[in-house]
């Protein structure tokens, strides 16, 4: 395995990851220029040279993914004996100019009910860079003539979004298998299953926000329901109801896509990353 392996299984496990370069090496280093290591929150691999180098930089990488910086930054650090350290001396004699570039979790987001609502919200979160996970019980709202091709035709042909099409007639059963840290809207045809895939979720561990179309009479009837289920107060504070952002009102089908799509995009932008420093790093080590 090497190092893209390892950052396509950091994706694929939603966690985020910092790629640290050896750039620049002027006289010598531990290890030439070109040198890859990805530096994950719990996780290391690969080597850029070990020692003092290497500690330094996997602290300046963790201390950019716990900031949630987008910024590539450049760190350069002195290979010398006179040089003030933290983690040991290397006096090799160079100087060395790493570049540290974040890579981000891709953000996922699953819509449960591709109806009216459902469709129209899909129309635009596909033009975001999510995973976009669109579950319903009925294949005819899936059907390739209503929905399109994603990135190709119909609704859904400017697609920049992995579109995954999901047709499962038990729609809560894809609750398990969602990737980690997924936005779950529920908006379905049918009140039960509505009720079925929000107790599903709130029964999943990692899971991201958990949004349910409807008014508040039919929350409280869901909330007696979930409580008889053996959900807490505290659980089922998980759940957003109504969902959208109040700033835009309307009732048809595009009104509430706009809104509902408003707030998850304020969702992922709280865990996205942090506004960039203006310039790079140069430290002595």
């Amino acid at each position: 395995m090497d190092w893209v392996d390892e950052l396509h299984r950091l994706r694929e496990a939603r966690t985020p990851a910092v790629i640290v370069t050896l750039a620049v090496v002027r006289g010598h280093a531990p290890r030439n220029g070109g040198a890859k290591m990805v530096v994950s929150p719990d996780g290391l691999f690969g080597t850029v040279g070990g020692g003092n180098l290497e500690a330094t930089a996997v602290d300046r990488a963790r201390e950019m993914l716990a900031e949630r910086t987008g910024e590539p930054r450049l760190l350069t650090l002195r290979l010398t004996d006179k040089a003030v350290t933290e983690y040991g001396v290397q006096c090799c004699g160079g100087e060395v100019t790493m570049l540290l570039e974040p890579v981000r979790a891709v953000p996922s987001v699953a819509i449960f009910g591709l109806g009216h609502v459902g469709l129209e919200l899909a129309r635009i979160l596909a033009r975001q860079e999510v995973e976009l996970h669109l579950i319903d019980a009925r294949p005819e709202m899936l059907d390739p003539g209503r929905v399109g091709e994603p990135g190709s035709t119909g609704v859904l042909a400017d697609a920049v979004a992995t579109v995954r099409l999901r047709h499962e007639p038990v729609p809560e059963a894809a609750i398990a298998d969602l990737p980690p840290g997924t936005h779950v809207l529920i908006m379905t045809h049918d009140h039960v299953e509505d009720l079925a895939i929000t107790d599903q979720a709130l029964r999943r561990e990692g899971l991201g926000s958990i949004g349910l179309i409807g008014s508040a009479s039919k929350w409280a009837r869901f909330r007696a329901k979930l409580l008889d289920l053996g959900q807490s107060e505290e659980v089922l504070a998980r759940v957003t109801t109504p969902i959208g952002i109040p700033e835009v009102g309307g009732k048809a089908p595009a009104s509430i896509a706009v809104s509902v799509a408003a707030r998850v995009l304020q969702l992922i932008e709280t865990a996205a990353p942090a506004p960039p420093r203006p310039a790079p790093v140069r430290e002595t080590g």
